[in-house]
């Protein structure tokens, strides 16, 4: 796509004010870009009062102080095992070897070219941030900008604080200078974005807090440090992301702005800072994080990164006053439940929309945040007991515990519901036992760009006990692979319908959305496990059409049955598609049924994918397609394995229905009071009148579901009393 065509894609989601303010932000980006932040990165201080300064930062006079030796002990004391990864990460950032998202680690040269990226070989331009069009650059901006977070200069002090050993203070101070060398404000691909400048301000300031009794910060190294963060304090305000780029980025921002103000308090600017910045977040929450616990952009991924850089915030100001905005907690905490009560007890993490691995605060070595740690992190900070309980140890949730405590009244998350349906941000849970189903009947993702939403409207996962059985296939790329990029977004990516090959939204770029499909819920019935939805995403064709999806899981039957119903004029494609992890193969049915048998990595049956339609029905297999993109499975972004996407399709004037009734089988881990089926399913699916009717078999006993159309929900269910079971 040309430069030209996205910019014209972008201005069709902007309204009139913001095309204002975005053009004088920019014809002033690049009129001062030589000279804006050397006019405001320059504090009138003597070098006796930036010596005072020092001083009172050393002190931690008028301000939390979150780094402290002795609350370094005593977390390496509680954490024996990830202080040993946090060392081993701390050693190897003194020997420059880093390693992000799917790349391997690579070796830094000495002294470090802070705008080399070693995996594409591309040194990005020493020129004004403005005029760096990081979209069309060779290189994978995201690597670049990873490198240039400096998040790993808090591994560092945490490791000097531990140990008392110098070649980690040596390592960070040598780092940081010479990056202040090579990217002066508002040079350089690091200042390109706001955003950057918000995240970098808070592993700076955050690591220079570790390392404030070190007789290396000497005055001219704090000074050198402080104004370049008043720099990027000016950027985070003036260039915040305003109008459809409100998401994420603006809590980064906002975060980094507040950071820099609470932990430097006697900048000129830190009081107006620091209430801009809790204004923006307060009035961010409820936005960001919906009411239900939702994260607005349709990603967990963005969820959590969102909900730790308010708590980092939260923290400061806990211990700086003994209080926060209840606002910066609350968010996080409804989140946070939300999340436990998708995973329950050892249900897998859920995977939708992007993720690109972003930390608010790397006070841990993992290599990514997952669900769980996440749980502990908002517990710990939040003084929740259950959510800690629930979540897995981590060294940001051990330090976050200090000195920060909701009132006791809210510290708890209380009992956990089985099935639930989230409104706001639109999830269905459907949860019967060890089996759990999850259906998504939201919005496409958050703002006019939805930038990191993808185009899965009705898309049905399945897992049993740890097992995933149809899941998300997960971010994919962001810069690395335009082409995978594309792929992993589109809707033949993920367990949902596709109609004449197209998505359901239409792209306008990588981060970008033009068209949005709506989606709307006819009717729930979690007692009964059946959602009645559809979505508005082919109503634009020359010859519109509608999807409607029912989803039929009755918590007292092993079997799972999605019915897919095309209605509109004309002649239409549809494709069901059945993506599954890497961890679990797949072999066509033999014995007259159209569908599939996945086996386990013990080539144990696991599940069969059985299907029918009102036209002929072809069945399909894709598994690593270079051409397509499709049949791969990314656990981390620039990271891909093959695995089976199964697909199921017919073609047919309208109205078409399509079945496929999932039969999971059973197994010790996963559902002993399950028996296995055996013998053809026998699926049959008919549409007449207002009706349509499913029939198939299990172990030879017959079932059948009706569903009356015109109707909301309306599912009559008839299951062999001997196929019935408490839990699964």
């Amino acid at each position: 796509m040309s430069r030209a065509t996205w910019y014209l894609d972008r201005l069709q989601t902007m309204s009139h004010r913001e095309i204002g303010w975005r053009t004088s932000r920019a014809v002033a980006s690049r009129l001062e870009a030589q000279t804006w932040f050397t006019r405001h990165r320059r504090l009138t201080r003597t070098d006796d009062e930036w010596a005072e300064s020092l001083a009172a930062f050393r002190e931690g006079v008028d301000r939390p102080v979150v780094l402290r030796r002795d609350r370094a002990t005593q977390v390496a004391a509680d954490n024996p095992v990830l202080t040993e990864d946090l060392m081993a990460a701390a050693r190897s950032a003194t020997e420059l070897r880093f390693g992000y998202f799917g790349y391997p680690t690579v070796a830094l040269t000495h002294p470090v070219d802070w705008n080399h990226d070693p995996i594409s070989d591309v040194r990005w331009p020493d020129l004004p941030a403005a005029r760096i069009d990081h979209r069309t650059s060779a290189g994978d901006v995201k690597w670049i900008w990873e490198l240039n977070r400096l998040q790993h200069l808090v591994w560092l002090a945490e490791a000097w604080l531990i140990t008392a050993d110098d070649r980690f203070s040596s390592a960070a101070c040598e780092q940081l200078d010479s990056w202040l060398v090579q990217n002066p404000p508002g040079q350089g691909i690091a200042w390109r974005g706001a955003f950057e400048a918000g995240i970098r301000a808070i592993s700076i300031s955050l690591a220079l807090q570790g390392l404030r009794d070190s007789p290396q910060l000497t005055v001219a190294r704090f000074r050198a440090t402080v104004e370049m963060l008043a720099a990027g304090a000016h950027r985070c305000w003036d260039e915040r992301s305003l109008f459809s780029s409100a998401n994420n980025h603006l809590i980064g921002e906002m975060a980094g702005l507040a950071v820099t103000a609470i932990i430097f308090p006697d900048l000129p600017a830190a009081s107006r800072w620091e209430h801009r910045a809790l204004s923006t977040l307060i009035a961010q929450s409820d936005k960001q994080i919906l009411g239900d616990g939702m994260g607005s952009e349709q990603a967990v991924g963005y969820q959590m990164f969102t909900a730790e850089l308010m708590l980092v915030v939260a923290h400061l100001l806990e211990q700086r006053d003994g209080s926060a905005p209840t606002e910066l907690f609350e968010g996080p905490l409804r989140g946070a439940r939300l999340l436990a009560s998708i995973v329950g007890e050892d249900s897998p993490p859920p995977r939708f929309g992007d993720d690109d691995e972003g930390f608010a605060l790397r006070l841990g070595a993992e290599p990514t945040r997952t669900v769980r740690q996440h749980l502990s992190i908002v517990g710990a900070a939040c003084g929740d007991a259950d959510l800690c309980a629930r979540g897995e140890p981590s060294l940001t949730a051990d330090w976050l515990s200090d000195d920060f405590r909701l009132p006791a009244a809210a510290s708890t998350t209380g009992p956990l519901p089985a099935s639930f349906f989230a409104a706001d941000g639109g999830l269905v849970v459907l949860r019967a036992g060890a089996r759990r189903i999850t259906m998504d009947v939201g919005p496409l993702g958050f703002l006019a760009i939805a930038a990191h939403g993808h185009a899965d409207a009705l898309a049905v996962t399945l897992s049993i006990g740890g097992d995933e059985l149809i899941s998300d296939p997960g971010p994919g790329s962001y810069y690395g692979n335009p082409q995978r990029r594309r792929a992993f977004r589109s809707t033949r990516a993920h367990a949902t319908i596709t109609v004449d090959g197209v998505d359901q939204s239409v792209s306008g770029g990588p981060f970008l959305w033009t068209r949005h499909a709506q989606t709307h819920v006819r009717g729930i019935d979690l007692d009964a496990g059946v959602v009645d939805a559809e979505h508005t995403g082919y109503t634009r064709l020359d010859q519109p059409v509608g999807h409607r999806r029912w989803l039929i899981a009755p918590p007292h039957c092993p079997d799972v049955v999605i019915v897919d119903l095309l209605t509109g004029p004309g002649e239409h494609h549809a494709q069901a598609s059945w993506p599954i992890p890497p961890t679990m193969s797949a072999t066509r049915l033999e014995d007259g049924d159209r569908g599939f048998l996945l086996t386990d990595p013990a080539g144990s049956p696991a599940m069969r994918l059985c299907a029918a339609a009102t036209e002929e029905l072809v069945v399909d297999a894709i598994r690593a397609d270079e051409e397509m993109h499709l049949g791969w499975w990314s656990e981390r972004l620039e990271r891909a394995v093959p695995a089976w996407l199964l697909g199921t399709s017919a073609t047919s004037t309208l109205p078409l229905v399509l079945a496929t009734i999932l039969q999971p089988v059973a197994s010790r881990r996963r559902a002993p009071s399950v028996s296995p089926a055996s013998g053809p399913a026998s699926a049959r699916v008919s549409l007449a009148d207002d009706r349509i009717t499913v029939d198939w078999q299990r172990d030879g006993a017959p079932c059948q579901i009706g569903i009356r159309t015109r109707e909301y929900a309306a599912v009559e269910i008839t299951i062999p009393n001997a196929l019935h079971f408490g839990t699964i």
